[in-house]
């Protein structure tokens, strides 16, 4: 792996996988019901698919679940905004999902005492999408609140040893693949990465509140590039962890834990990490610190944006494991493989250690 001093297209975007080399080939995505993603929520409260909690709940929030079919997230909470009539913060969501897919998400809209036209409002919302189960809740949705997600993906065009592919589907199933980022959240060629460079860490608001006052939500279009901001600053994050455990990767060492590992002991189940950078650089210590400071210092223009955010550094687990995963032939070179990815792990980036992937249609949003 080369040293990334960063510029337009100088960035590593493809990584190691845990067997060096894709043993197959598959076109991903040839129509939006070939990858169908199912939010799996997991909160106390909700309805599940097919019923409503109607108002027993109670609260300010009315939260739906939707199925959409060639629409971004982002695109849906604004058209849900729009026919609520409420500011488009409004509108929450757990996570991005793919747009050229078939996926199952819920959304909750801030409709205080507004409760006697929600079978009114949710009627408009069917003429755009199948409302599946909807309910009233206290608190608005959050990034991240969701349990995980369940993915059921057609693979077409599959070109490989069909015994090869079968014992690495089950080796991924039991040991798991390397947890990237996946390469959507870096932009095309990079240029979220080539666009953090440009932006001034010190006006990053990651606190959300700066002198008692909430920014980002007016009209002034700041709000705006703010959120673009932290995006760029994200992509910058994800991208020197998947530096490091690249390295790690080729290093055969990734399933590891080194010494350093923060929060090792010796009654704990240990689990190797990766860094999510922040001010002060990473948590861990001795080798395992030693070795990621080392890497971050080789793009020193990511490493300078977080020199005065406050951002705390996190960690990651290098080892993703899909659960539940099952496959199934459906010809010779049709595959359906459906598997549960916790919440900030990628369907396509966990296939890809296996499958050199080809889509049928671009502008995958995870």
């Amino acid at each position: 792996m080369s040293e990334n001093t960063g510029g337009a297209g100088n960035w590593t975007l493809d990584w190691p996988t845990s067997r060096g080399d894709r043993i197959a080939r598959a076109e991903l995505k040839r129509t939006p019901e070939d990858f169908r993603v199912f939010e799996d929520l997991g909160l106390p409260g909700f309805p599940v698919e097919g019923s409503s909690g109607g108002n027993v709940n109670g609260g300010e929030h009315l939260c739906l679940l939707l199925e959409k079919t060639g629409d971004n997230t982002e695109y849906v909470a604004r058209q849900l905004a729009l026919l609520s009539g409420c500011r488009h913060f409004d509108v929450s969501f757990c996570g991005l999902k793919d747009r050229h897919a078939v996926t199952r998400q819920w959304f909750s809209i801030y409709r205080p005492g507004m409760e006697a036209d929600d079978e009114a409002f949710i009627a408009q919302v069917v003429d755009r999408w199948p409302v599946l189960a909807w309910t009233r809740s206290a608190r608005k949705l959050r990034r991240g609140d969701h349990r995980g997600n369940h993915f059921e993906i057609t693979l077409r065009r599959v070109a490989g040893t069909v015994e090869d592919i079968d014992d690495a589907l089950y080796e991924l199933s039991t040991l798991g693949a390397p947890n990237y980022f996946g390469p959507q959240r870096f932009g095309h060629g990079g240029a979220n990465l080539d666009r953090a460079l440009t932006i001034d860490p010190s006006k990053l608001n990651r606190g959300g509140r700066k002198g008692g006052k909430k920014r980002g939500g007016g009209r002034s279009g700041s709000g705006s590039q703010d959120s673009k901001n932290v995006l760029y600053f994200s992509a910058a994050r994800s991208w020197l962890f998947n530096e490091v455990l690249g390295r790690r990767v080729a290093a055969g060492n990734w399933r590891k834990v080194l010494d350093g590992e923060p929060g090792f002991s010796p009654d704990s189940d240990p689990v190797a990490t990766g860094p999510l950078w922040g001010d002060g650089g990473t948590e861990a210590v001795s080798e395992q610190g030693a070795f990621e400071r080392e890497v971050v210092a080789e793009t020193p223009g990511l490493e300078a944006l977080f020199s005065v955010t406050r951002m705390k550094p996190e960690r990651r687990p290098l080892i993703a494991i899909p659960g539940q995963l099952h496959w199934q032939w459906l010809a010779e070179d049709i595959l359906s493989v459906s598997f549960w990815l916790a919440p900030g792990q990628y369907a396509t980036t966990i296939l890809a250690d296996i499958f050199e992937l080809h889509e049928g249609a671009k502008d995958p949003e995870q």
